[in-house]
């Protein structure tokens, strides 16, 4: 089959579609014709081996993180799909690998694809979906009337996690440009801070929770505009010694991930609000959830451009490069 391998960590030139094996299919897997995948900001932290001491994937391997497509076969022990199904899924973080022609899955990463989208359109949901229903969900569990800030509000992420928090009756912030700013409105913020004009930083209080997607500086300004007890939940700032437990890291890999963070808590401490960091999980159980939303209408995909598989290195470069004006980059295989 036709994919897109890493064959060297840091290295764009070593990025390239080729031919590699065809997948083997467990017991619980589905074996997924892929019909499209679409680029997140992971791909390129994996491709230049920033995640290899907490996700050690061996060079060759094939990239990416999301998937919509068909399923040709079921493994033995499958019950929850047939042969015909079309799906959707965030493979498990072991198991990646969506630009390609195929793909073994395990059934309880799939859910079946929203009736209402195209492959292109349920391709670019999967891991913004899921990262934004872990952190506003789960560990925000976000209440009716408090108040949400969401980062890059036009982004991947940002277009999905702010349909997410209204659905779960919050008042919501964002960030965006100004070309962005009717956009993120569309989608149902509440208040839009032109990051071109404003410092948000000096213009929101008293937020409840704030989900970051940038890091850096923005990270750390965040933390002023929590009200006390509040909750910063970062997918780009340092990793944390929770996370490491979770992912069953060794004492040094805890003891290094806890010495990124300190900063971060410390600073957060001192404002009585908390930092955590988010590394999402493939969960076909909250795709499905997820469905209900988009297919009563609730929430929809925006889907910037979309490249085939033979341009999926610059695909990459293109989002890497800060092009996409709004939403997800896809990437299409036939």
């Amino acid at each position: 089959m036709r994919a897109l391998t890493v064959e060297r960590y840091g290295d764009k030139a070593g990025v390239r579609v080729g031919e590699v094996p065809d997948p083997e299919v467990g017991a619980d897997d589905v074996l997924v014709r892929i019909e499209a995948s679409s680029v997140n900001p992971l791909d390129r932290m994996i491709r230049d081996g920033e995640l290899k001491t907490i996700l050690p994937y061996k060079v060759p391997f094939v990239l990416g993180n999301d998937l919509a497509g068909v399923v040709t076969e079921v493994g033995s022990a499958v019950t929850r799909f047939v042969v015909g199904d079309e799906v959707f899924a965030r493979p498990d973080k072991n198991r990646i690998g969506t630009f390609a022609e195929l793909i073994a899955v395990h059934q309880d990463d799939v859910a079946v694809k929203p009736a209402t989208l195209t492959m292109e359109e349920a391709a670019s949901l999967p891991l913004v979906a899921l990262t934004s229903w872990q952190a506003l969900v789960e560990r925000a569990r976000v209440q009716p009337g408090q108040k949400v800030l969401i980062h890059a509000g036009s982004g991947g992420l940002g277009t999905i996690a702010i349909q997410l928090a209204k659905q779960l009756g919050a008042h919501v912030a964002t960030t965006a440009s100004t070309a962005n700013v009717d956009l993120v409105k569309s989608l149902g913020a509440d208040v839009v801070v032109d990051y071109k004009k404003q410092a948000f930083e000096t213009v929101l209080h008293d937020y409840d929770v704030v989900l970051d997607s940038l890091g850096g500086d923005t990270l750390l300004k965040s933390l002023d505009v929590l009200k006390p007890g509040g909750k910063v939940i970062s997918v780009a700032g340092p990793p944390d010694a929770a996370l490491a437990r979770e992912l069953g890291a060794n004492p040094v890999i805890r003891l290094v991930m806890s010495a990124l963070s300190f900063r971060i808590r410390r600073a957060a401490r001192r404002r009585n609000v908390t930092y955590s960091f988010l590394f999402m999980k493939a969960s076909g159980d909250q795709l499905r959830e997820l469905t209900t939303l988009v297919e009563a209408g609730k929430i929809r995909p925006v889907v910037d451009t979309v490249f085939p598989l033979e341009s999926a290195r610059e695909a990459l470069e293109y989002l890497e490069a800060g092009r996409a004006k709004a939403g997800k980059v896809v990437v299409k295989m036939t």
